[in-house]
C-alpha cells in the first residue's frame, strides 16, 4: 500500500531519532531484547542526576517526584491508573512480592507456568513449593515456540490460583495469544500475571483490554532505559486486600511516618514495593520512556513489523529456519534464526562490530525503532561471510 502524503507528514523523523543513539556511529546494534541502546537523553538525564548530587547532595523531594513521574509514565504505557502501579528494582522482585501475598494452603494452590518463561519468573513460583505451591506447566509443541490453548484447558481447574504467562518469549521471540487463556482463567476463578518485559515499547499494551490480573516488566530493554527499574500493575489495586508479606519502608501508607512499632501497608499498589527507589534509575528510566512515547507506540510497532518481515523474508530466501512463525504480526519485536552454533556465530558478529545475542541455539536478532534497512544489509552481508555456523 502506498503511503499517503498526509501519512507520511504524520510519520516520526526515524533519522533524526536515529541520530539520538551515537552507538550507529560505529556500531550496528539490533539487540533490544537484551539492553535497549543509549541515547543522548538518557546520557542527559544520567548527567542531571550527578549535577544534582555535585550541587545539593540530597534532593529527596525531586527525586521522590522523579519516581512519581516514572510511575505516571508506566500508567499511561498500559493503560491503568498510577496507583495500580508499583515500581520496584526488577521484575525479580516485584513477582517475589506478589508471590508472598498467597497463602497457599487456603484451597486454591496450583500455579500454572509454561516451557516459555523467562527463568526468574519460574523460579520464583518454584520456590514458593516451600509454602505449599503446586507447579504445573504448559508445554511447548516441537517447534519450542507455541503452546496450543488445550494445553492450558487441561491445566488451569478449580485449584489454580494463578496462570503466569510471558507475552513474548526471551528465547525465540513467541507470543502468545493472551486473551483465550485469561477467559479460561477467569471462568474457573484463577488469576493470570502477564510478563511483558519482551514487549512493552515494542508495541502498545491494554491491561484492560487483556483483563490480566498483574503485569510486570522493566525499563532497560525497549522502553530504552537502564537496569534497576521494574514494575508491577495490580488490577484495582486499592479495591483489593491481596497484601504481600514482603515488605519496606516505601510500601508504607505514609513513607515519612517513620514508624517502627507497626506495618500500615498502602491502600495503593505501592504496598508492593519495598525500599529506597532506585533514584538515578529513575531518572534513566523517565527519559526513555518520554522519549519513546514521543515516537509514539503504534509506529514504534509498525517500524518493528517492517524491519522483521525483510529479516524473514532475507532468512527465507536463504534457507534459514525462523523458529516458530515467520509472521511478524504473530511474533514480539525479536526473530529468531536456529543455528549450528550461536555463541560462536554472536561473536564473530561482534568481531564485525555487529551486536545480536543468542538463547537456546538461536541467533536473536531485535530491531527498535532507531534500526533501519542499513543494519539489515550489515547483519545479512555478516550473516553470508558466516552460513557455516547457522547450517
Amino acid at each position: 500500500m502506498t503511503q499517503s502524503a498526509d501519512e507520511a507528514a504524520r510519520a516520526p523523523d526515524f533519522a533524526g531519532l536515529r541520530a539520538r543513539f551515537p552507538i550507529f556511529e560505529r556500531r550496528t546494534y539490533i539487540n533490544s531484547c537484551s539492553y535497549g541502546a543509549l541515547s543522548l537523553d538518557v546520557q542527559n538525564a544520567i548527567g542531571a542526576y550527578l549535577q544534582s548530587r555535585h550541587e545539593k547532595g540530597s534532593d529527596w523531594n525531586a527525586w521522590i517526584g522523579k519516581a512519581e513521574s516514572v510511575r505516571a509514565l508506566l500508567a499511561e504505557l498500559v493503560n491503568c491508573d498510577a496507583d495500580e502501579m508499583a515500581l520496584t528494582g526488577s521484575v525479580s522482585e516485584s513477582v517475589n512480592n506478589l508471590a508472598s501475598a498467597f497463602d497457599f494452603s487456603a484451597g486454591r494452590n496450583e500455579v500454572v507456568l509454561t516451557d516459555l518463561d523467562f527463568p526468574t519468573t519460574s523460579q520464583i513460583w518454584l520456590a514458593r513449593e516451600r509454602a505449599g505451591a503446586r507447579i504445573r506447566r504448559a508445554r511447548a509443541d516441537e517447534s519450542g515456540a507455541a503452546i496450543a490453548l488445550a494445553k492450558f484447558d487441561r491445566l488451569i481447574s478449580d485449584k489454580t490460583l494463578i496462570v503466569s504467562i510471558p507475552l513474548v518469549c526471551y528465547r525465540n521471540g513467541a507470543m502468545l495469544d493472551v486473551g483465550p487463556i485469561v477467559e479460561l482463567a477467569r471462568s474457573r476463578g484463577a488469576m493470570v500475571l502477564l510478563d511483558a518485559y519482551q514487549a512493552a515499547g515494542s508495541m502498545r499494551l491494554d491491561v484492560r483490554a487483556l483483563g490480566v490480573d498483574f503485569l510486570v516488566g522493566g525499563t532497560l530493554k525497549y522502553l530504552i532505559g537502564g537496569a534497576g527499574v521494574g514494575y508491577c500493575y495490580v488490577r484495582a489495586a486499592t479495591k483489593t486486600d491481596l497484601t504481600p508479606v514482603n515488605s519496606g519502608w516505601f510500601a508504607q501508607e505514609d513513607v515519612h511516618a517513620m514508624d517502627i512499632y507497626n506495618n500500615r501497608p498502602s491502600h495503593s499498589a505501592r504496598r508492593f514495593e519495598s525500599g529506597t527507589p532506585n533514584v538515578p534509575g529513575m531518572y534513566v528510566a523517565e527519559a526513555g520512556l518520554k522519549l519513546l512515547m514521543s515516537v509514539g507506540l503504534d509506529h514504534v510497532r509498525a517500524r518493528i513489523l517492517s524491519l522483521n518481515a525483510e529479516i524473514a523474508r532475507r532468512a527465507i530466501r536463504h534457507g534459514w529456519r525462523i523458529v516458530g512463525s515467520a509472521d511478524p504480526a504473530l511474533r514480539g519485536a525479536m526473530t529468531a534464526i536456529k543455528c549450528a552454533d550461536a555463541p560462536a556465530l554472536v561473536a564473530r558478529l561482534d568481531a564485525r562490530a555487529i551486536t545480536t545475542s543468542d538463547r537456546d541455539g538461536n541467533l536473536r536478532i531485535s530491531p527498535h525503532f532507531y534500526n533501519d534497512l542499513s543494519d539489515i544489509d550489515r547483519l545479512f552481508d555478516a550473516l553470508e561471510s558466516e552460513r557455516a555456523l547457522i547450517g
